[in-house]
């Protein structure tokens, strides 16, 4: 009994010792290869811009009054009046031009008085005209004299009539030039004065399109050459997403891409469509100081604007545009894959043994990879595979 007892506790020992050093199968995460949707995707941040805005210009060179509007005004086509101009006040002068003025001025109305004088000199020879002919005319119903001394009285009164019209029109064309002259006095705030209000002698400019104000140039009144920018309006409802892309990214973007809105700002996603790629690229300095070669692109929202309140001009959003998608694809995780001189490979757990297969991969797309040959649905394959798993190794899966 003795010897019995002593044997089966050296063969327990025997045993323990045996299954302490026997080496135990390693821990490992397990998943499937399926079948299902894959979709290629490119994301990158957009900023949110009117699709057509206006922007409104001085037409003509002016003071322009403060701005009847501010930023966020809703404004109606052709009625709202968005901005008024008045003209321009006169330069001030220098000494030699104002003294060449105010002598242009002097003569301006000595010829004016030359003028009268002719004028009163030319009503007094119509005056004695007129009476002459009116004798004439009596003395040749008489007889008295002939009919050429009468002819000669007629064609001497028309001559009188004619001499006082032209000394009429040269005092008429001395005064205008005695009001040009007069104008090259006058100095800033002249030309309107005090009591001219703002509208009665300006150019009134209406809104061009319904829609908000999005930005004035400056609310203050001030002198403004023309085409100076003013005041800029858009419609909300009408808005588009610019994308500044990589070249390389933007080559492989198909046309007429769809693309989803993320972290915008409100609830749920948004719907946009890519309508261009500009042709040609810029180059920008990224925050690392590596220049890149960005192409820009440009989507048109789909989504209603009462599932975008609250979205405006220039916001910035997060967009996903896809490139391609399939349905009923064989895909495996991309955590499983590894590499293996110049090819992929993955461990397969097959009857709780690890066996490293080679497989050909084709597209990547969110953590997965579609599975051209090596792989069959419904194989197990291990993730995040050690550098000491190895093929042929016990493995079982890890508790979760």
């Amino acid at each position: 009994m003795r010897k019995l007892i002593i044997g089966m506790v050296g063969f327990a020992a025997l045993g323990a010792l045996v299954w302490a050093f026997w080496p135990q199968p390693q821990q490992v995460d397990l998943d499937i290869v399926t079948r299902g949707p894959m979709q290629g995707t490119i994301e990158a941040q957009g900023v949110t811009r009117v699709r057509a805005p206006y922007t409104i210009t001085a037409p003509i060179t002016g003071n322009v009054t403060r701005s009847p509007v501010e930023v966020g005004d809703h404004v109606v086509a052709d009625e709202s009046l968005v901005a008024i101009m008045l003209p321009a006040d006169p330069t001030l002068m220098d000494a030699r031009s104002r003294a060449q003025a105010e002598a242009a001025v002097a003569e301006a109305q000595a010829a004016v008085a030359l003028a009268e004088s002719n004028l009163r000199q030319a009503e007094s020879g119509l005056a004695h005209a007129a009476t002459q002919l009116e004798r004439g005319r009596a003395l040749a119903a008489r007889g008295t004299i002939a009919q050429r001394m009468l002819e000669d009285i007629e064609a001497a009164y028309e001559t009188a009539v004619q001499a006082q019209a032209s000394a009429q029109s040269q005092l008429e064309l001395n005064h205008a030039t005695l009001e040009r002259a007069q104008a090259q006095l006058m100095g800033p705030q002249s030309a309107l004065g005090d009591a001219i209000l703002p509208g009665e002698c300006c150019l009134r400019i209406l809104a061009p399109q319904t829609g908000i104000v999005l930005s004035v140039t400056d609310q203050s009144a001030r002198l403004v050459q023309a085409g100076t920018p003013l005041l800029t309006i858009g419609n909300l409802e009408e808005m588009e997403i610019v994308l500044d892309l990589l070249s390389t990214d933007a080559v492989q973007v198909p046309p007429y891409a769809d693309a989803v809105i993320e972290r915008w700002g409100g609830t749920g996603t948004l719907e946009a469509r890519l309508r261009r790629i500009e042709p040609a690229a810029f180059t920008r300095v990224s925050a690392l100081g590596i220049e890149e070669q960005r192409v820009r692109a440009r989507l048109d929202l789909l989504s209603p604007p009462e599932m975008r309140a609250g979205l405006g001009e220039g916001f910035r959003v997060h967009v996903r545009l896809t490139l391609w998608q399939e349905e009923d694809l064989l895909r495996v995780p991309q955590a499983a894959l590894f590499r293996d001189g110049d090819e992929w490979a993955v461990f397969v757990e097959d009857a709780g043994k690890a066996r490293q297969a080679t497989v050909t991969l084709g597209r990547f797309s969110d953590g997965q990879a579609e599975v051209l040959d090596g792989l069959a649905e419904g194989t197990r394959v291990i993730l995040y595979p050690s550098s000491d798993l190895s093929d042929g190794i016990a493995v079982t899966q890890r508790a979760p």
